[in-house]
């Protein structure tokens, strides 16, 4: 009886401490949140009112890769690249210099027009505050990994605006085919937490319930399985060509800073010759798909390439809204094909290749619900789930851990960093992959004998 009351009084306790802390870095991380999304929201405005003010596009990253250099090396790329290293590598480790550094040096590539996104700061943001606290209260290394990633999810749930989704993807976002069950109530608390002070100070938050979704029927359940399919192979592009980038940068070189000139003047060249709409965040184009409206084709395939030559050529950013970009895109692009509704569909893209991308299934699903309604809940589950296959052993977040593979055919290294993953096939003799290869390959024999 004594043992069974010494342990209901130690995870009481626990509980009382968590939500003690979570609340309190929710409140803190949601108000300076809210000040980086308001000066954002200031200076894309002042963007928005010059029509060439992307023309100053080789500045803003030759400044911002200047700042990112001297000052906090941990802030380059997309964010949260960085704190999921931190977590895995460092035990929560994030230097205080990161926070302002990447905060100015974000708001600089996003207010010139760089095609990047806004919750990469944001969650790196959340994270350095948290690793600051954790650092102040002389935590063990177990509890300042947990109260860092209590600051990913009050991140993320604040620039989203979606408290369960965002705090879900801050736990799931850390290895791919798991979750640390013991850190779901803090972040929930957290994120939460966030959202409401944001939603307090006046930050206004998207929301676009799809009401245009058919009754259930066979045709349209497939048509929803090969989405699903598309929006896997649109994640994989999206993967490989933020690689390229990162290559070609490494391949140019020269001093970081002048990166950030010819980068700049790349971006300047696709605007000139397209449009500025795959400049900056993007979301105007986002709202077009979603209300149904479409956008040109190639929208989906010009997006990347900006992406990538902005966060591997000196800019700052996250790479989150940019996937939603590609996603919503890509979903017009499928629903046109198949003579199908265009917001429906875009929203799916929306969510799908996000869980291809971020390998964040269970996160992508619960956005759905909580920016599009339950009318579109089961459809984009199941896109969700398929895109995450389909995307493979790959990841925009190369320190993401593998728990698990994606199928038991193929041989991965369990553990191991996600940029480190070699998949190699590993044939089962009763598994049905098998014998499907040995039908095709018998098959192709049979056609070649014929030929002759």
């Amino acid at each position: 009886m004594r043992k069974r009351l010494a342990e209901e009084s130690i995870l009481f306790i626990s509980i009382l401490k968590w939500v003690v802390l979570a609340t309190g870095v929710g409140a803190l991380i949601g108000l300076v949140v809210t000040v980086f999304l308001k000066l954002l929201g200031w200076g894309t405005a002042l963007g928005t009112n010059h029509p060439y003010a992307f023309v100053i596009l080789p500045i803003a990253l030759f400044i911002s890769a200047l700042m990112i250099r001297y000052l906090a090396p941990d802030a380059k790329g997309h964010g949260t690249e960085k704190v999921i290293e931190a977590i895995h590598k460092h035990s929560g480790h994030i230097k205080a210099a990161v926070v302002p550094v990447k905060l100015v040096a974000t708001l600089i590539t996003l207010c010139a027009g760089g095609s990047a996104g806004k919750e990469g700061p944001c969650a790196q943001i959340g994270a350095g505050v948290s690793s600051i606290l954790a650092g102040l209260m002389k935590f063990d290394a177990h509890d300042r990994k947990k109260l860092v990633i209590c600051g990913i999810s009050a991140g993320f749930a604040t620039v989203f605006g979606t408290p369960i989704a965002g705090s879900i993807f801050g736990v799931e976002v850390l290895f791919v085919g798991t979750i640390l069950y013991d850190v779901l109530l803090p972040s929930f608390i957290a994120g939460i937490t966030s959202y409401q002070v944001s939603s307090a100070l006046g930050i206004q938050y998207f929301y676009h319930p799809v009401k245009l979704v058919p009754v259930f029927n066979e045709t349209f359940f497939l048509k929803v399985i090969l989405a699903g399919i598309f929006f896997g192979l649109c994640s994989m592009m999206l993967i490989e060509v933020l690689k390229l980038g990162e290559k070609c940068a490494r391949w140019v070189r020269i001093w970081e800073p002048f990166k950030g000139l010819i980068g700049g003047a790349a971006l300047v060249v696709i605007a000139l010759i397209f449009s500025t709409r795959y400049l900056g965040l993007g979301l105007e184009t986002i709202e077009e798909c979603l209300r149904g409206e479409a956008v040109p084709w190639y929208a989906f395939l010009l997006k990347p390439l900006c992406t990538s030559i902005t966060l591997n050529f000196g800019g700052s950013g996250g790479v989150v809204t940019p996937i939603f970009f590609v996603g919503a895109t890509s979903g017009m692009v499928y629903a046109r094909l198949m003579g199908l509704n265009l917001a429906t569909f875009s929203a799916m893209g929306f969510v799908s290749v996000l869980a291809g991308c971020a390998n964040t299934p269970i996160a992508a699903s619960i956005l759905a619900v909580e920016m599009f309604g339950p009318a579109i809940a089961p459809y984009a589950t199941v896109a969700c789930v398929i895109s995450f296959l389909m995307t493979g052993h790959r990841s925009v977040y190369h320190s993401q851990i593998l728990a698990i593979p994606k199928s038991e055919s193929i041989h991965v290294e369990i553990g191991k960093e996600m940029a480190g993953i070699e998949a190699t096939f590993a044939p089962r003799k009763k598994g049905m992959v098998t014998r499907m290869l040995i039908w095709s390959r018998a098959i192709e024999r049979t056609f070649k004998r014929l030929g002759k």
